[in-house]
């Protein structure tokens, strides 16, 4: 068996860690899957058991190497990762987009992947150097949603623009911009709705671009958590009364 060692961004292949996020990789992407790394103490539990029975099914190769699977995961109780080769998954031009500027925590990334899912968004753009989509702290903050979204990263927000194609914009900042209650929420689709850093924000070119929104709370803090603000956002959004060109 390869000696598998901690994540590194340049790899060619990544880890999901855990049994659910490796159901929803099966579920999702299984001609990726290089194999299964098990810990015998989790062949009491059904989940364990169930994936070790799907990826035999698949042809992928299951090893015992309890060590590897606790190195990687960071956790004793982890009973299970599965390798898997990193894949391209091209954005929908004609489908809603989540688009992330910068994004700087894993956790958030996660967070936000798993509500967008939730919420029927299936496109999202990260825009350098925000964080790595396949880095296995975010595969797993998702839960595995991830493995079900179209994810690009792109080098600058023009970049993403020009790629994107014809749409509206509704960009969550501070400044520039309405509440998101007096928004009406009437969009035309298809739309990009744009979140920043966590702790800058969207940049200042940014700043008159698109319409701007801003989720109003009281004066006790000075701004919501990213994952937050998101998956207000995107449930707003994915409400909203959208209509085509030309209706």
């Amino acid at each position: 068996m390869p000696r598998y060692v901690a994540y590194d961004k340049n790899d060619a292949h990544t880890y999901a860690l855990g049994v659910f996020p490796s159901m929803e990789l099966l579920d999702a992407h299984p001609e990726a899957v290089r194999c299964l790394l098990v810990s015998p103490a989790g062949y009491k539990n059904a989940g364990v058991t169930k994936l070790i029975e799907r990826c035999r099914a698949l042809g992928v190769r299951v090893e015992e190497a309890p060590r590897t699977v606790e190195r990687l995961s960071g956790k004793e109780n982890a009973w299970a990762v599965t390798v898997l080769s990193k894949y391209e998954s091209p954005l929908n031009p004609a489908a809603n987009h989540v688009v992330l500027h910068n994004p700087s925590d894993v956790g958030n990334v996660g967070t936000i992947l798993r509500s967008a899912l939730g919420f029927g968004y299936e496109n999202v753009a990260i825009i350098r150097p925000g964080v790595d989509p396949f880095d296995p702290r975010v595969l797993r903050a998702s839960m595995g949603a991830a493995f079900h979204l179209n994810i690009v990263r792109y080098d600058t927000f023009d970049d993403y623009l020009s790629a994107a194609g014809e749409r509206e914009y509704y960009l969550f900042r501070l400044r520039n911009a309405q509440p998101l209650t007096d928004q009406g929420l009437r969009t035309r689709a298809p739309f990009s709705l744009v979140f920043g850093n966590e702790a800058s924000g969207l940049p200042p070119e940014l700043e008159s671009f698109g319409s701007g929104v801003i989720i109003a709370h009281n004066h006790r803090i000075d701004s919501l958590n990213l994952a937050v603000a998101a998956g207000i956002g995107l449930h707003a959004f994915s409400h909203a009364d959208s209509k085509k060109e030309g209706k």
